[in-house]
């Protein structure tokens, strides 16, 4: 079998060209079938880990694919606020063990900008119920301090004390901001892989002091509060976008849901993260199955791609399967060549295939936590990749045994001589 398999080496080495274009098809074919899968898995996995340890997410009545979206992971926008007289009634209710408010709406270079409580740092869980934690800094204890996730900081080259200013409106471009009441960069948070790693953090009382002189989302005309006289102000929310809830005893989950749902005071919906996150999968899952399916014929394209160099070149290697026969090469040695050759030219593609996948992972991962907040994590292969990685080996087996047949029934054929 060594010798086949040199001997298969060399031959493609005299084929260079067309040995290095079919590699190159299978190469691509494979990266691009481990790449669907990887960023399907990593981004699921990103997703599942962003929440973890909350029981119920409440926000203004919606669909609990938009509530969870905009509450959890900063995507789109609510359809309308809580008012903070709710919130603090459903807070007090006796099985809610801890609340985390949340208000959003503003944004800097963008990046949201989210208003909560100091109890974010201390009861916000992701990951395996992972805590929060610093890298340089504190939570903010002033108004006009800003915590500022890794990712955040790290991209805008933020340091502890330096100022940032905050844009109205969510959107990458705002052409109206807050300028007039600057953030103390107060902390940094180590990465999460989370949504919290592009967020920048103030408190609810912030969030009220830029927009005590603002209505209907622009400044007042003729009216400016300064920063030092809006810390004499009463600065309580008067609405907020959502919140998490952490209840005392699981089984009371859905007792609570039950009232925020039948709310009075105003329409509220409250939703069980996880039940909502499968649906959301349900919804993109007809999506993943399309892009492995298109993967899976590039596969079945680069494959056929060799099938089809192997053929065309039957007709002008008779007279080197001739000569190999008169040195006392059998026909089933011949056939073994052409399998050879193709179990290299699979197994090389494979290998360079996967070589070629870390490198873009490499390039692609920051761009794609900074985009969208996907963090694809640059880790070993997973058993499921290597069951695809050894079906492809095996298809590339079997097709190179039809070029194998019609080799070993040429040489029958044509013996010492090629018969033309």
């Amino acid at each position: 079998m060594k010798t086949i398999l040199l001997l298969a080496l060399k031959s493609l080495g005299n084929r260079k060209f067309t040995a290095g274009l079919t590699l190159l098809s299978i190469a691509l074919s494979v990266t691009l079938l481990l790449g669907v899968e990887r960023i399907r898995t990593e981004s699921r996995s990103s997703f599942t880990n962003t929440v973890s340890g909350t029981d119920l997410v409440v926000g203004a009545r919606s669909g609990p694919i938009q509530l969870l979206l905009y509450a959890v992971f900063r995507i789109g926008h609510a359809t309308n606020n809580i008012t903070w007289q709710s919130y603090q009634e459903i807070a007090a209710f006796k099985d809610v063990e801890w609340t985390i408010p949340i208000s959003l709406g503003d944004s800097h270079k963008g990046y949201r900008v989210m208003g909560t409580t100091p109890d974010y740092f201390t009861h916000f869980r992701y990951g395996d119920r992972q805590q929060l934690d610093f890298a340089q800094g504190e939570p903010f204890n002033d108004l006009y301090d800003a915590v500022l996730g890794a990712e955040a900081a790290r991209a805008l080259g933020y340091q502890l004390g330096d100022s940032i200013i905050i844009a109205h409106g969510a959107g990458e471009v705002s052409f109206v901001a807050h300028e007039d009441k600057p953030f103390k960069v107060k902390g940094i948070l180590r990465p999460t892989g989370t949504p919290v790693d592009r967020t920048v953090h103030v408190s609810l009382e912030a969030i009220e002091a830029i927009h005590i002189d603002w209505k209907g989302g622009a400044p007042v005309p003729g009216q400016h509060i300064s920063a030092n006289l809006v810390r004499r102000m009463d600065l309580t929310p008067q609405a907020i976008t959502a919140f998490l809830v952490k209840l005392k005893n699981p089984i009371a989950t859905f007792s609570v849901q039950r009232r925020i749902n039948q709310y009075k005071d105003e329409p509220l919906t409250g939703i069980l993260p996880g039940v909502a996150l499968q649906q959301l999968w349900e919804l993109i899952g007809v999506a993943e199955k399309a892009l492995f399916v298109v993967s899976g014929f590039v596969v079945i394209v680069g494959l056929f791609g060799m099938l089809t160099a192997l053929l065309t070149s039957l007709n002008e290697r008779r007279r080197e399967m001739a000569i190999l026969r008169s040195v006392g090469a059998r026909p089933v040695h011949v056939f073994s060549l052409i399998i050879g050759e193709a179990v290299l030219l699979t197994s090389l593609g494979i290998l360079l295939g996967i070589a070629l996948l870390y490198v873009l992972l490499a390039v692609a991962q920051p761009i794609l936590l900074a985009r969208f907040g996907v963090n694809i994590g640059v880790s070993g292969l997973s058993l499921y990749e290597l069951g695809l990685t050894g079906a492809v080996w095996l298809a590339g087996l079997l097709a190179g045994i039809v070029p194998g047949w019609r080799i070993y029934y040429y040489s029958l054929t044509d013996g010492l001589t090629v018969r033309t």
